[in-house]
């Protein structure tokens, strides 16, 4: 891989670490146990290794690196296996998809006040997808598959966690930490693990990489659903006798029309996929209509429900088929209450505090925040790196990042153990 002087560029990590300002001796002290050094083979070594969700083979191996990683914290690593998945296949038959393993570690489960940290070890890029390499752009941005989101966010977790355990600050909090493995396909096996990690914890960090490059953060997101239609209808010969035929194809054609009508402002329809049919001399009596949903708010999510049953029921009496409908909810809307706006400004003020000016915006965009905030915890899940054209072959992270927000997390987690952001 081409890439910098490695000397000029961990040189260039420390001497441009931060702008401390308003920190006491103790978060000095912290802050001094950041490596971004370490970060970057972190970042280049992950990075390397290919964890698409379907690549159970590349997220075992990844597991275990990240479980040795993690081993250097205080606590228990396990793998926990996951919660079966409904798939509804091509030819819409209902079956199981398999996910890897996901990470947790678990810290002072006995301290009163705890809190969780989460990220995915997943990327959108399958063993067969051309972006598989790293490449240094500059002597400051590193593309590659995955570096941003968010090989690149777990090194900040754990770098900032090692240096929150040199204070003594840390014995007046436990933490979970979740890394699990199906985030990008919509964490639907290890939704019941976030929800049990979730229960009972004071706040939450979820390391997305930062909205834009700028290190601005998510606030509110919408909320999203991904779902299947199964058209089922009566095969025929297309010429001697199609009047016998129920054509599920033209039907599912009927639906996307009408699924992408249901439109309006907060709330988008994507119809993604339709599959199906055989010979074109036969009347297809199968098709499956994928698509996505995405929601501002809890009364768009209502609305829609109204309209797609409406819908299915009208489609299927005019074209005389039968169509069920697979999938849900994966990503309830996260709205900004006042904890959450509480734990935002701590961010804020911490930012302040290093001379990073941190601001946050609305976001189409999902991810475990959405369910974590469906639990009432407060959490902010853009603590990651700063970097940009994520799930594209433009994916890049921007390396002094790491330092920058190792340093924020640290001292976020910091401040944490001594006051209560709710």
């Amino acid at each position: 891989m081409a890439q910098p002087s490695e000397v000029g560029n961990r040189r260039r990590l420390r001497v441009n670490r931060f702008q401390m300002q308003q920190l006491s001796s103790q978060e000095t002290a912290l802050l001094e146990a950041i490596e971004p050094a370490t970060m970057l083979a972190q970042v280049q070594a992950w990075s390397a290794l290919n964890t698409g969700t379907g690549n159970l083979a590349g997220l075992a191996e990844q597991a275990a690196l990240l479980a040795d990683a993690f081993a250097a914290l205080p606590g228990q690593v396990r793998l926990v296996e996951a919660s079966p998945v409904e798939a509804i296949g091509s030819d819409g038959t209902i079956g199981t998809q398999e996910h890897g393993r996901h990470l947790v570690l678990r810290v002072r489960p006995d301290a009163p006040r705890r809190l969780l940290l989460t990220g995915h070890m997943d990327t959108v890029f399958a063993p067969d997808h051309p972006f598989q390499h790293l490449a240094w752009r500059d002597g400051e941005t590193l593309n590659g598959p995955g570096v941003a989101d968010m090989k690149g966010g777990l090194a900040v977790m754990l770098n900032a966690l090692s240096a929150v355990e040199t204070s003594a600050a840390a014995r007046e909090i436990g933490y979970d930490v979740l890394i699990n493995s199906d985030e990008e396909a919509g964490s639907l096996s290890s939704a019941p693990l976030i929800v049990q990690l979730a229960r009972g914890k004071a706040a939450a960090l979820t390391y997305e990489p930062a909205l834009l490059p700028d290190g601005t953060l998510a606030g509110a997101r919408g909320g999203s659903g991904n779902y299947s239609l199964v058209v089922t209808g009566r095969s025929a010969h297309a010429g001697r006798n199609p009047e016998d035929g129920r054509n599920a194809i033209v039907a599912a054609a009927a639906l996307t029309l009408r699924l992408k009508a249901l439109e309006r402002d907060g709330l988008t329809v994507n119809p993604a996929r339709i599959e199906g049919g055989s010979a074109s001399n036969v009347v297809p009596a199968t098709a499956v209509l994928r698509f996505n949903m995405r929601a501002r708010d809890a009364a768009a999510i209502a609305e829609f429900e109204r309209s797609i049953s409406s819908l299915i029921g009208d489609i299927a009496a005019r074209h005389e088929v039968g169509v069920a409908l697979h999938g849900g909810l994966s990503r309830p809307p996260k709205p900004l209450d006042a904890a959450t706006e509480r734990l935002l400004g701590l961010v804020r003020e911490c930012g302040a505090a290093l001379g990073q000016a941190i601001g946050w915006q609305p976001s189409g965009g999902v991810c475990d925040g959405n369910n974590i905030a469906a639990c009432g915890v407060p959490v902010v899940d853009t603590m990651g790196v700063r970097g940009g054209a994520i799930h594209s072959p433009d994916e890049y992270l921007i390396v002094p990042s790491l330092a920058e927000r190792a340093a924020l997390s640290a001292l976020v987690l910091h401040r944490l153990a001594g006051g209560d952001p709710a």
